[in-house]
């Protein structure tokens, strides 16, 4: 089931997110001072392109300050579309698996310094 949800999820959204985070992460790159931002963008980039079977734990705590920039530039309104989009997915019964995923993204969205993507 993950191959075909994974497979799924490429075709209709996954390629298209993980490219725009990864060009975002680029951007970020191109300063030394975005730098660590970037390397977030890419985190995301890879999990947003094959995200069945993988889940996020996150450590607020182990780079705080670095969260809350994030958040304040971003980080808050990209969790919300993930959210919203994940509530836009439930809504039918095929779609569950499909919002799932996006509130695994929209917890990673939120605060990804210190989090880890690990398989499930």
């Amino acid at each position: 089931m993950k191959t075909i949800g994974n497979i799924l999820w490429l075709l209709i959204t996954g390629f298209w997110l993980g490219l725009a985070y990864a060009i975002e992460g680029i951007i970020w790159c191109i300063t030394i001072i975005g730098i660590p931002f970037g390397k977030q963008c890419f985190k995301i980039a890879g999990l947003v392109i094959w995200p069945f079977g993988k889940d996020v734990d996150s450590d607020f705590g182990k780079h705080a300050i670095l969260n809350v920039i994030w958040i304040i530039f971003g980080g808050f309104a990209i969790c919300l579309g993930f959210v919203f989009a994940g509530i836009i997915w439930c809504i039918t019964i095929i779609g569950i698996p499909f919002g799932k995923q996006c509130f695994k993204f929209a917890k990673l969205s939120l605060m990804p310094f210190g989090a880890e993507v690990i398989n499930a």
